[in-house]
C-alpha cells in the first residue's frame, strides 16, 4: 500500500472517529433532555437519541472502511477550512451580548471575505441576510430573538 493510500486512509478514519465523538455528544445531550411525562408518548429525547444512533452505527462502518478520501488540505485551503467553525464559535460565544441580527451579520460578512468576496459586498449581503432572518423570525415566525446586552 503506498503512502498516499495509507494517508487517505488515515483521514478517513480521523474524520469518523471525530464523527463517532459528535454522534456520542449529541446522544448525551438528547438523553438528558428533561419534559414532563404525560406531554408526549415519545416525548422530546427520541429524535435526538435516535439520530445519534444513526451516526454512531454510520459512523462505525465509516471507521471499518473509509474508501478514499481527499489529501489533508494545507496553506490558504487549510485557513479557509478552520476559519468557518473559528468564525462560528466566535459568534456563538459574542451571542448573548451582541443579539442575533448582529452574529448573523457577522457570521455571514465574514464567511463572504473567507470565500472572497469583495468587502463592499460582503456587507451588503451580510446586512440583507440579516434584515431578512430578523424580519423571517421576528414578524412572520413570531419568535422572540434576543438583541443582546450590548444594544439591549
Amino acid at each position: 500500500m503506498s503512502d498516499n493510500a495509507r494517508t487517505t486512509l488515515l483521514i478517513g478514519r480521523i474524520s469518523a472517529l471525530c464523527l463517532i465523538g459528535l454522534a456520542v455528544a449529541y446522544g448525551v445531550g438528547g438523553a438528558s433532555i428533561e419534559y414532563a411525562f404525560s406531554s408526549d408518548p415519545l416525548g422530546p429525547r427520541v429524535v435526538p437519541v435516535a439520530l445519534a444512533t444513526v451516526l454512531g452505527l454510520l459512523c462505525l462502518f465509516y471507521l471499518r472502511s473509509p474508501g478514499t478520501a481527499e489529501a489533508f488540505p494545507s496553506g490558504r485551503l487549510l485557513w479557509r477550512v478552520l476559519a468557518i467553525p473559528l468564525l462560528l464559535v466566535v459568534c456563538v460565544a459574542i451571542f448573548e451580548t451582541v443579539g442575533f441580527a448582529m452574529c448573523i451579520f457577522l457570521l455571514t460578512f465574514g464567511t463572504g471575505l473567507i470565500f472572497g468576496a469583495p468587502l463592499g459586498y460582503a456587507a451588503a449581503g451580510a446586512a440583507g441576510h440579516a434584515a431578512l432572518w430578523w424580519f423571517i423570525f421576528s414578524y412572520l415566525l413570531q419568535v422572540y430573538l434576543p438583541t443582546g446586552t450590548l444594544f439591549g
